[in-house]
């Protein structure tokens, strides 16, 4: 018998639909999405979640389509102006209720977003290669960048709520240290696309860019202007932190995808910028920024005055700058911590740290400044250099400026003022200005420029005003960051150059993103476990070479490290209904916090995990255990807002059932409910 059918219109389109057919039944067949969170078509209507609101020519009042079945005739409108609000309302309400991360906040805090939750999963259970693929997603230098990042996913770690962060850099070191160790891991590529592109310094911008387009299929050639590629990785930042070994095993990889590198050949001098727009089908800039900043104080131009950034090139270069017996380094970075412990390793007798502010405000690396003291490194807070004296055009000393802390400035660090008429002198032989680093414009001269001598792109896609030329990394817009920062840009980058190569147009797009509220997170229920850390070589020893400072983790040491991790942000944000509608509608998630359901972890039978934060009560787990796996072990436990899913029925066999069913799992729109092994 043939079922009968009537014609509907949807947004102004004929559709034939069932008669007794749902219109968002109907809607779905015509390839019209209309959100909803509790519907099933193998189940019946529920109507809880609010979202599938429409408008109809069959009624004044707004319908819910998973329920409101079709009429002969009935025009339906699903983005109406009155239905729009009315999702939006209800995924702002449904997203004050759902407590839970999509991402983890180390991931968040990384500026290149490392899926940091899923390669520490990984090295728990040992598959290291499936762990360097994860990191190699956005950093392709992990090795080196495990040994120097300043680590702002560690900043982030919720386990530091517990006793502390994960040694979560340290952890990307070792697994890439273990891959390395056999046979080159070279990424697969794309076939070749026939375009060409030319990249402008060796950094870590410019091999990251380098090692994406490859990737793509790209032909890449890169120009740097040194002997050997890494850029500061190779010439900012000594041996002892990172062998350079260690770094050229990392580019061998990048040289195996295809990648040509033309060393010793400076833009300005060997080769214009319009000779590389002649030979590329696009070029970009990431030439780094190669020039020490000027502290603006007398004396600068003495001989034995050396900026910090020329100073560490010159010893990574093999040369051993004439600092004498006393010198000084000048800032608090962590290219001060780097002079400093280099001047210590090139024979200095005394080697002092000069820092306007307090050791809490210093911006380097505890871990850093630590080992400084420990090498023999003399700090001498809150002083500033008045003049580098001089006998004879050489530096014999400094006169110190002794400062105090005021008023914190713009970016909430109290600001140093002088103590008038207070000052120290010190005898020295050399100072060493480690007080930041600049760009370098010589060469780029056709290029636009900020008002702060760096190359000018744009902050989203890296395009500079020149067609087909782009820029990322220290030479640009705000200038010198850290590696990661980099690394960040050039992979945005990489994937603009790409969409110009393809004849492609990016768009802009800030993703909403669930985030858990501290104050509703219990950390007293975690065991507390030791850190591992990093076995440093004694000071006495290590201060007088310049082989890596410690060894790194064991295999032991790594995965019982890494399997401290909380596992934060959500197994299922990739497949997540819910944020992907709140997304679509830019929902402010915490509009309408107020209190939360009762928020609990269980196992369930099975080892069907529970997490009660995410949960929405759309009541989906609850209908598909009873109405398709015929079984009904969940239910809604208590009346008014306390109701919350529980098991309320329990078999003997329903370990096993649950085990080899999983219904449940796949039918949850939020991720509140995963799978005993989740996915990785």
């Amino acid at each position: 018998m043939d079922t009968k059918t009537v014609s509907i219109k949807i947004n102004g389109v004929p559709v034939q639909a069932e008669a007794g057919e749902t219109i968002l039944s109907a809607a779905g067949r015509a390839g019209v999405e209309i959100p909803h969170l509790c519907s099933s078509e193998t189940l019946p209507p529920y109507g809880a979640c609010g979202l599938c609101l429409v408008e109809t020519s069959a009624s004044p009042k707004l319908l819910r389509a998973c329920s409101a079945t079709v009429r002969e005739g009935m025009e339906v409108f699903t983005d109406g102006e009155r239905a729009q609000k009315a999702r939006a309302l209800a995924l702002e309400l449904i997203m004050g209720d759902h407590d839970g991360d999509c991402v983890a906040p180390c991931s968040l805090a990384c500026p290149a977003h490392t899926n940091c939750r899923k390669y520490l999963a990984k090295i728990a259970a040992g598959d290291l290669a499936g762990a360097l693929d994860t990191i190699r997603e956005v950093i392709p230098l992990p090795a080196s960048i495990g040994r120097v990042c300043p680590h702002p996913c560690e900043t982030a770690c919720r386990r530091q709520h517990v006793e502390q962060p994960i040694s979560i850099c340290a952890l990307k070191a070792f697994a890439a240290d273990e891959i390395y160790k056999g046979k080159l891991p070279v990424p697969p590529k794309a076939a070749p696309t026939g375009k060409s592109v030319g990249v402008v310094g060796a950094g870590p911008a410019g091999l990251t860019a380098a090692y994406r387009l490859a990737v793509l299929g790209h032909s890449v050639t890169i120009y740097d202007k040194m002997p050997a590629p890494g850029g500061m990785l190779r010439y900012g930042i000594p041996a002892y932190r990172l062998p350079k070994d260690i770094l050229d095993r990392e580019i061998d990889v990048i040289r195996a995808l295809g990648v040509t590198f033309t060393q010793n050949c400076a833009v300005g001098t060997d080769v214009t910028i319009e000779d590389l727009q002649k030979k590329h089908d696009a070029l970009l800039l990431a030439n780094g920024a190669w020039k020490s900043a000027s502290i603006r104080c007398k004396g600068e131009d003495l001989v034995g005055v050396f900026g910090g950034i020329d100073f560490l090139r010159e010893v990574s270069l093999g040369n051993k700058p004439e600092i004498g017996e006393k010198t000084a380094v000048v800032g608090g970075g962590n290219t001060a911590m780097d002079a400093c412990r280099t001047a210590v390793r090139l024979g200095a007798k005394e080697v002092s740290v000069i820092y306007r502010r307090t050791r809490d405000e210093m911006p380097a690396e505890d871990l850093e400044i630590d080992e400084a003291m420990e090498e023999g490194v003399i700090f001498r807070f809150l002083t500033n250099p008045a003049e580098i004296l001089g006998k004879d055009g050489k530096v014999c000393g400094v006169k110190l400026q002794v400062m105090a802390l005021g008023e914190p400035d713009e970016r909430g660090r109290r600001k140093p003022v002088p103590v008038e008429g207070e000052f120290i002198t010190l005898a020295l032989d050399s100072v060493i200005i480690a007080a930041g680093q600049k760009n370098d414009p010589a060469g780029f001269e056709t290029v636009p420029q900020t008002d702060r001598g760096t190359i000018e792109a744009d902050a989203d896609f890296f395009s500079t005003s020149l067609p087909g030329v782009f820029a990322a990394g220290d030479a640009t817009n705000a200038g010198a960051g850290i590696a990661i920062e980099a690394i960040a840009e050039a992979n945005e980058a990489a994937k603009t150059v790409n969409a110009y190569l393809n004849g492609e147009t990016l768009t802009k797009h800030t993703p909403v993103l669930s985030e858990r509220d501290l104050a509703n997170i219990d950390f007293s229920v975690y065991e507390k476990r030791p850190r591992a850390e990093k076995p440093l070589r004694p000071a006495e020893e290590r201060k007088h070479d310049f082989e890596e400072i410690g060894a790194g983790l064991t295999k032991e040491q790594a995965v019982k490290e890494a399997s401290r991790c909380l596992s934060c942000g959500c197994h299922d944000y990739g497949n997540c209904k819910l944020i992907r509608y709140a997304d679509a509608y830019g929902t402010d998630c915490k509009k309408y916090v107020g209190a939360y359901h009762p928020g609990f972890l269980t196992v369930a039978p099975g080892g069907i995990e529970r997490n009660q934060n995410k949960c929405i009560l759309c009541n989906l787990c609850v209908r598909v255990c009873k109405e398709e796996a015929k079984q009904g072990f969940l239910g809604l436990v208590g009346r008014g807002f306390p109701t919350v899913i529980k098991e309320r029925i329990y078999k003997e066999d329903a370990e096993e059932i649950c085990r080899g069913c999983g219904k449940c799992v796949e039918a949850c729109p939020t991720g509140a409910l995963a799978a005993a092994k989740r996915p990785l």
